[in-house]
């Protein structure tokens, strides 16, 4: 495994000192599972944002997605 150096802000730090006081864990495991959890959803948008930029993708006018969804006519 590898070993990385951050610094960070004084208030950042009393808040993961007290987020591991309070679940009993290292502030690396607390770093650890917070850059995880970041990463998984960096994964998520990422790959959204991916989808929502294809440009086969068709553009829809929502007054027609309305009245479709509505059945007006």
């Amino acid at each position: 495994m590898a070993q990385i150096t951050a610094r960070l802000p004084d208030d950042i730090v009393s808040s993961l000192d007290a987020a591991a006081a309070r679940l009993r864990r290292s502030r690396a495991e607390i770093v650890r599972q917070a850059v995880e959890y970041y990463l998984e959803d960096f994964e998520d948008i990422s790959q959204a944002i991916d989808i929502l930029r294809d440009p086969a993708d068709p553009i829809l006018d929502w007054e027609e997605v309305k009245r479709d969804l509505l059945h007006l006519d």
